[in-house]
């Protein structure tokens, strides 16, 4: 494979897009960045007691932690050209009689996504960090980094955000003909341990985060296999 290969160019004017969009919202985002960091830091500071209260342990965290944080603001902002451009190639790449699946799926993957965010910073992390509070041995005071914190709340989001795009995975290669429904339905003890074991990769090395990221991917694949036997019955 060459430069001059077509798919390489495709590849790279695809990939070349996404990045030049993403820089071009965080480049937007970056004067506001403290304020950014305050509406990311909203969930933890929500269930701090009285007493509680965010630190900087690193020299350049004060400056460094909020434009971080507005980097993956500017991420998930983005996120919809990303889909964009991801779902163009795939659709470059389908059989012919497969093709222009792009736009409905750019549109369901983006919803999924923010959905899957969402879950996360309005449900799960409050719920975390009240649970992980409300075991704090008396008399320790909770002073949480907010580097720590930062890597912890994006890191969630995004496992979340992209465990959301389960179902949208699993309707796209029963609806090509690559794997059969009646195949992944066979397959669910193994996708049950997979889920698990995902969970233990995209999220902090806990139990509770793990199985609250575990359980919701896996009944998405229960819930995307029962839209393709619904509507998408297998091929004889």
């Amino acid at each position: 494979m060459t430069d001059a290969d077509p798919d390489v160019r495709q590849l790279r004017s695809r990939g070349l897009k996404a990045v030049f969009g993403l820089l071009a919202v965080f480049v937007a985002l970056t004067p506001f960045s403290a304020q950014v960091f305050r509406l990311v830091a909203e969930p933890v500071m929500a269930k701090m007691p009285a007493n509680g209260s965010m630190i900087a342990r690193g020299i350049a965290s004060p400056f460094m932690t909020p434009l971080k944080a507005t980097f993956w603001v500017a991420l998930f902002i983005a996120m919809p050209l990303i889909l964009y451009q991801v779902w163009r190639l795939v659709d470059g790449w389908l059989p012919t009689t497969k093709r222009k699946i792009a736009a409905p799926f750019i549109a369901v993957s983006a919803l999924f996504f923010y959905t899957g965010v969402a879950f996360a910073f309005f449900l799960v992390l409050p719920m975390a960090f009240k649970f992980f509070q409300s075991t704090t041995p008396t008399h320790v005071k909770i002073a949480t980094d907010i580097a720590a914190y930062l890597d912890f709340t994006i890191g969630m989001s995004l496992a979340f955000g992209l465990a959301f795009q389960v179902p949208i995975a699993i309707v796209v290669i029963v609806w090509t003909g690559a794997v059969s429904r009646k195949t992944l339905t066979k397959a669910r003890p193994y996708v049950f341990l997979g889920a698990f074991v995902l969970g233990m990769v995209l999220t902090p090395p806990d139990p509770v985060s793990q199985t609250v990221l575990a359980i919701p991917m896996y009944l998405m694949f229960e819930g995307a296999l029962f839209f393709c036997a619904r509507f998408m019955p297998d091929r004889a």
